[in-house]
């Protein structure tokens, strides 16, 4: 194993109607004059945003509202929300939705804290030295980005996504109620599974420092969601499996299943990263699509990682050679998205891409990647536009 600092700071707030708990917990960190920062009119129609400014109201709190935050959150409404914060004084952020809302919020919470453009953080020029404060009421499991240190925007001038990580950018507080994931449409829900099984396997298939504890973690939280993203897909409404996908996205990249390894290949998420910013597609759903590319480019490089993932995490039997095994895992993983209609390849995923398109994603992944990344097989950008290529 390798050294590790773990830092979780986050308050979570777990269960049903948790929500009317907001106003109590923006008093208990400081907070006087509030940025709501929400993204489309389903927070709205379900009423929850309204339940929100209620209880602010009631509490005598003072607030301004921001919506517009969209999947694969924008650069332009992050400095929109820096403008109307140093105009209205602001100095509380509230992100009501799933990780777009929340990611943008974070943005507009570095924006306001430092000088100069936020953009410099995601292009990797500087570090933020701090940010606004700022809790999270979460109406979507997928991202992890209630308890981690990361965000993800995309500029929309050459259409690039990049992701930053501080200590900073971790919320105050997480309110959690499963009840509110309900209204989301089935792909929606399915790209939220697939993303919190992605943030444990980009931490899971390394080349050194794993910990048998930390394999065990990461492998049942891999079973659990995987068994309760069949339940949803069946039984959208069941609220045990809501709660259990809930906070397995937040295990998943508050960092626990990393504790002890390299730090992760998140291969996988760059390449993804390039086909959000291009085309832009449901993030989940885009990580489907590159997955089973990705392993079979890999998978001998880091061959007894993917035996033991196959065994223990899609319990194919141990019988063969270990690259048979491996293999069968890989195939029992792509099955398993296509039983929750995810995709596993650009063309399921709808995507067309020309050669110079997949040319352009492999050149704009290596540039962002600083050349090349990856743990359990370092990839530059031949190889990158290999598995784009073996991907269509």
């Amino acid at each position: 194993m390798f050294d590790f600092k773990y830092f979780t700071p986050t308050k979570v707030v777990f269960g049903k109607n948790t929500e009317s708990k907001v106003a109590d917990l923006i008093k208990e960190f400081g907070g006087t004059k509030i940025l709501i920062h929400y993204g489309g009119g389903s927070v709205v129609r379900s009423g929850l945003l309204k339940r929100v400014t209620d209880t602010l109201d009631a509490a005598g709190i003072s607030y301004v509202t921001l919506g517009g935050a969209v999947p694969n959150p924008h650069l332009g409404l992050v400095y929109e929300g820096i403008e109307l914060c140093k105009k209205e004084n602001v100095d509380f952020l509230l992100a009501v939705g799933g990780g777009s809302a929340i990611d943008s919020a974070k943005a507009i919470g570095y924006g306001l804290a430092n000088e100069g453009d936020v953009w410099d953080f995601y292009d990797y020029k500087r570090k933020a030295t701090g940010c606004v404060p700022f809790g999270v009421i979460l109406t979507i499991a997928a991202t992890g980005s209630e308890m981690s240190d990361s965000s993800v925007i995309t500029k929309e001038e050459g259409l690039v996504k990049r992701g930053y990580s501080s200590d900073f950018g971790r919320p105050k507080f997480a309110i959690m109620n499963p009840e509110l994931t309900m209204t989301l449409p089935d792909y929606q829900t399915a790209c939220g599974c697939t993303d919190i099984m992605m943030h444990t396997m980009e931490r899971y298939f390394t080349q050194g420092g794993n910990m048998e504890i930390t394999d065990a973690l990461a492998e049942g939280l891999l079973r659990t969601v995987k068994k309760n993203a069949v339940i949803l897909r069946d039984d959208p409404k069941n609220y045990d499996a809501r709660a259990e996908v809930m906070w397995a996205g937040s295990l998943a990249h508050n960092g626990l299943t990393g504790c002890g390894n390299d730090g992760g290949d998140w291969m996988t998420h760059k390449l993804e990263h390039e086909l959000g910013g291009l085309y832009d597609v449901a993030h989940g759903a885009g990580l489907a699509a590159i997955w089973g590319s990705w392993a079979r480019y890999v998978y001998k490089n880091c061959l007894p990682r993917f035996k033991k993932f196959a065994l223990n995490v899609m319990e194919v039997e141990n019988t063969g050679t270990d690259e048979e095994i491996a293999l069968r895992g890989i195939e029992a993983l792509e099955d398993f998205y296509r039983s929750i209609n995810m995709p596993t390849n650009l063309r399921e995923l709808g995507v067309n891409p020309t050669e110079e398109e997949l040319a352009l994603m492999a050149k704009k992944c290596a540039i962002g990647v600083g050349g090349e990344m990856g743990s359990a097989r370092v990839l530059n950008e031949a190889d990158m536009l290999a598995i784009y290529k073996a991907s269509v």
